[in-house]
């Protein structure tokens, strides 16, 4: 690791990440817990990010939306298998402002904002398939000759980090670690942790 700052550190890694592995660098491990602090992790897309964290983009109603409103409490992890690197990351996530949200879902493709409509996601399906067509149909018919406009369901979810981990493979298992904590001066405490 070369920088003590862990934006920049992640920023470094980061656009490594775009140059070597194949297919979505942004993706990242989505960790929330139910009321009763059961987990569950699902993968989604990091969209933005600065020095205030990191944001991705979820219907609210879904399992993560309504687990991320019990308890805002969240880890996120990237894993690049090309770069034998992986950046965990702890924190507290909260909403995007509406203006940011609706700036974001206007750049998503037609079909996605429609799908963003149309979906209850993680929501039962008893129809099957048919149901989410019919759903999809609706909604462009609605919506026909207009531009969409965010749904009120739909918003960012940004992370506000309170420590990072840094994680290289090493041979023979003798991987480096790196934490970097924040601090109460508003900075972040570094230590290197046995593999």
């Amino acid at each position: 690791m070369s920088d003590p700052d862990p934006f920049e550190q992640f920023g470094l890694w980061f656009a490594k990440a775009h140059k070597t592995e194949p297919d979505n660098p942004n993706a990242m491990t989505l960790a929330t817990v139910d009321q009763k602090g059961c987990p569950s992790a699902r993968t989604v897309l990091l969209k933005e990010w600065d020095a205030d964290g990191f944001v991705f983009y979820t219907n609210l109603h879904s399992r993560k939306g309504q687990e991320l409103a019990q308890n805002p409490h969240v880890a996120l992890l990237f894993y690049w298998k090309s770069l034998a690197r992986q950046i965990r990351i702890e924190g507290r996530a909260e909403q995007v402002p509406d203006a940011r949200a609706d700036r974001y879902f206007k750049s998503r493709p037609r079909e996605s904002q429609i799908g963003a409509w149309a979906s209850a996601q993680s929501q039962a399906m008893p129809g099957g398939r048919g149901e989410f067509e019919r759903a999809i149909a609706q909604i462009e018919a609605r919506f026909k000759d207009m531009e969409v406009p965010r749904p009120p369901h739909w918003s960012g979810m940004l992370v506000r980090p309170n420590a990072f981990e840094f994680w290289e493979e090493g041979a023979f298992r003798l991987h480096h670690r790196t934490v970097l904590t924040a601090d109460e001066t508003g900075g972040w405490t570094s230590k290197i942790l046995y593999p």
